[in-house]
């Protein structure tokens, strides 16, 4: 009796959905920055464009974090202005600047809390959801945890995946590439890349490195 061979999945592993970016979008960059200033950036990209906070970022590097926490949080609201939400995301950022003061302001002193307890630190603080708190984890404390986010999202349900959650999301990229925060952060770069030139809500897929694999391809 003839074997019956079952049919291939055609759905892409992680490694070859970051190899098919980086091979769109190039060598991917790094958070540029100070690393407090990191931290508050990830807050004010919050529901926001990057240009947005661009525009402010030159009046954030002049700032301490003690210059935070001494400023009047009428005044941080008029300087975060640009980024929209400024009352929420003043208080987010003087809470985050509350926290990172116990243990003085100091980066070493963090990356030396495991990555479990230190996401637990960071989602405790009022208005820092899991996206910020893995972007924060990835680009300032150099921990491996997969930033997901809307892009993440929209990019596999297009290329024909169905996750019951972002935890069944995490396990994805977490088994299927090397536990590397730099992998990590320069993959969440190439999928915001992808969201941006492409993958939009109204998807532009003409050129897309997708095309022939996405769903939803017009």
């Amino acid at each position: 009796m003839p074997k019956i061979s079952k049919k291939k999945s055609c759905k892409l592993t992680p490694k070859e959905i970051y190899d098919k970016l980086k091979d769109e979008f190039g060598d991917p960059p790094w958070w540029p920055g100070d690393s407090y200033i990191v931290m508050v950036q990830s807050i004010l990209v919050q529901n926001t464009t990057w240009s947005s906070v661009e525009k402010i970022t030159a009046s954030l590097k002049k700032m301490t974090p003690r210059d935070v926490l001494k400023m009047k949080i009428e005044k941080l609201e008029d300087l975060i202005r640009p980024c929209g939400f400024c009352k929420r995301k003043a208080k987010t950022i003087k809470y985050l600047t509350e926290w990172y003061g116990k243990y003085k302001y100091n980066v070493e002193s963090v990356m030396k809390i495991g990555k479990t307890e230190l996401r637990k630190e960071l989602l405790a603080i009022k208005g820092i959801g899991p996206e910020t708190a893995d972007a924060i984890l990835v680009y300032v404390f150099h921990k491996p945890s997969f930033v997901i986010d809307a892009y993440t999202r929209r990019l596999l349900e297009r290329l024909g995946f169905s996750f019951k959650d972002d935890s069944e999301i995490r396990s994805f990229f977490e088994k299927g590439i090397e536990k590397d925060y730099k992998i990590y952060g320069w993959y969440h770069w190439l999928i915001l890349r992808q969201g941006i030139e492409y993958c939009k809500k109204k998807p532009s897929c003409e050129n897309c490195p997708f095309y022939d694999i996405c769903k939803r391809k017009i």
